[in-house]
């Protein structure tokens, strides 16, 4: 029985579900927060008690200190636990916290300056001798800055918000005249997603995986690894699937991460969970990238093959108590997550917020699934696109994989495109699934081919809904999968030539508009109106689920601009034209 007693849950989503759930077997009692979109979303069901934040938008919402702290003391809270994302790195959070009289759920305000801070983790990693990629000491002031820094060490460069994470805020240069936009779009990111929008400047190494070691580190100064992480399969430096331990890599990379990762918190003085960041670059090289100072979205990895629940040993840092264990635990098989996000891949994985008409999870030995929806949610637009993580474990790698291509299979969501097809592919592509991993941080953007593709050139059927049909032939059940629009066709009168039953007939696009490729808001243009532009030039900014998307002119001419920056684009809305 732990001595806090209720905790007041500063986020949504699946993260929201996991710590309710938590914190119901430590037998403390979980209050949620929702903003107005997430009116009866899952948190708010799961949890014993949940009070609404007026708004919509983060900001309004779940980055709103003062609402957070007010609910947290009116409902009777003696604990705060900030989940990912949001609030969960904000110093300044974490201390108002204190002082209200809570418990913060997290590292201290102090190491979350320190280490929470890459220009200052940087500092630290160099004390205790980890390697580093060349990079500024300290945050720069304009784009000229970075362009300087790719004239003295060279392209490409990665521009990331200094007090940034999840890919947000990080943007990869490889021509000089894209810096000024780059180091722009970094700070707007990390400006709305963390509320600082300071970037720093590192060379960037070419085809390098991600690799990460998890810490749980306690107020009696037990700090021990929870083994590695491989993190390299991601789209746009978003993360889509992890898998623990990583492999292939040599015992001297191991340790080298590991105990790196060990000598960074002890240095620091880290309480917590966290989790240090490396690359291993093309050549072996492993260099330290970052530390995040909060629980990372692909915990349940780690908990897979260690049988450590990172979220209870959390709740027991945070009383003060001693860790549950005693050495570093070693690894047990191997396990893989699947980051189920609202994208539709076929068109660029663009953000795909509705509703969600079915949701079904797979099941099976070894299989775990974190979710944050349920048939019938709504998924806003506000918000990041995650919707579920699949957990899949195996005794080792193959078996995993296996276990995961067949859980893939089971699990469907209707109603809102997800990545889920992606995962499918993965699993057997051989880049992935092969002796070694061939996949590095930008493969999926820059060389990533569906197998799919190979045989139809076109993966957008992949979405097609199918129903399944059960029939016997001479004493033998055969499956035979329909596509549900079928049925529409097949009791429908026949159509006109070129429209299709089952959804309204397109509206003919304009000759030369610039169309959205989303549901969200326009965030900027790059050019200004009636300036000329060629066919491909990005020209402007969409903004959505926190993810911003260039769009890029149609043709060459001259533009027309009919949308201002902040105002709501719909999917399919002509933002201006050229002619």
């Amino acid at each position: 029985m732990s001595t806090l007693k209720a905790v007041l849950i500063a986020n949504r989503g699946e993260i929201a579900v996991r710590i309710a759930r938590v914190a119901r077997d430590l037998g403390i009692r979980s209050i949620a927060v929702y903003s107005e979109p997430d009116t009866g979303a899952l948190h708010t069901l799961v949890a014993d008690e949940a009070y609404q934040l007026p708004g919509s938008s983060s900001g309004e919402t779940y980055l709103n200190q003062a609402a957070l702290i007010d609910v947290a003391l009116r409902a009777g809270a003696d604990c705060l636990h900030p989940g990912y994302g949001f609030l969960s790195e904000n110093s300044g959070f974490a201390r108002a916290v204190g002082q209200a009289g809570l418990t913060w759920i997290g590292p201290t305000p102090e190491n979350i300056d320190t280490l929470g801070d890459k220009v200052a983790a940087r500092h630290i990693a160099m004390e205790v001798g980890a390697p580093l990629a060349p990079g500024t000491p300290d945050p720069i002031a304009d784009w000229q800055e970075a362009k300087d820094f790719a004239t003295e060490h060279g392209l490409p460069i990665a521009i990331k918000a200094a007090f940034g994470g999840g890919g947000r805020g990080l943007k990869v240069v490889d021509a000089m005249e894209d810096i000024e936009d780059a180091f722009a779009a970094a700070g707007r990111e990390a400006q709305e997603a963390f509320g600082r929008g300071e970037c720093y400047v590192e060379k960037f190494l070419t085809r390098p995986r991600h690799v990460e070691a998890q810490v749980l580190a306690d107020v009696h100064g037990n700090v021990r690894v929870l083994g590695t992480r491989d993190c390299s399969t991601q789209r746009r430096y978003q993360k889509l699937i992890e898998e623990a331990p990583a492999p292939f890599l040599s015992a001297e990379q191991n340790t080298a991460i590991i105990e790196g990762s060990r000598s960074i918190c002890e240095r620091a003085g880290y309480v917590g969970a966290g989790t240090v960041e490396f690359i291993v670059s093309e050549d072996g090289t492993v260099s330290f990238l970052e530390v995040n100072t909060r629980v990372q979205v692909e915990h349940p990895v780690t908990e897979a093959v260690t049988g450590i629940d990172i979220i209870a040993e959390q709740f027991r840092i945070a009383a003060g108590e001693t860790l549950s264990f005693t050495e570093d635990p070693q690894p047990r098989g191997h396990a893989f997550e699947f980051r189920i996000n609202a994208e539709d891949i076929s068109h660029g994985f663009v953000p795909s917020p509705g509703t969600v008409t079915t949701f079904e999870a797979p099941t099976g030995p070894g299989i775990r699934v974190d979710t944050g929806v349920r048939s019938g949610s709504e998924v806003p637009g506000f918000y990041d696109s995650l919707l579920a993580k699949l957990i899949v474990w195996g005794p080792d790698r193959q078996v995993a994989l296996t276990r995961a291509a067949r859980a893939l299979q089971e699990m469907h969501v209707r109603g809102v495109r997800t990545v889920i097809p992606f995962h499918r592919d993965m699993v057997t592509h051989p880049a992935f699934s092969g002796d070694r991993l061939e996949v590095f941080t930008n493969w999926v953007d820059t060389e990533y081919t569906p197998q799919v593709a190979e045989v139809v050139g076109d993966i957008d059927h992949v979405y097609a809904e199918r129903e399944e049909i059960v029939i016997e032939i001479d004493g033998r059940l055969h499956r035979v999968g329909i596509p549900t629009d079928v049925f529409g066709r097949a009791a429908a009168p026949a159509q006109p030539t070129g429209e299709t039953t089952g959804q309204a007939a397109a509206e003919p696009e304009a000759e030369g508009a610039i169309i959205s490729p989303f549901a969200g808001s326009l965030v900027a243009w790059q050019v200004e109106d009636g300036a000329e532009v060629t066919a491909g030039q990005a020209v402007a900014s969409v903004e959505a689920m926190k993810m911003e998307s260039a769009v890029k002119a149609p043709a060459a001419g001259t533009l027309r601009i009919a949308v201002q920056p902040g105002e709501k684009v719909d999917k399919g809305m002509v933002l201006g034209t050229i002619s």
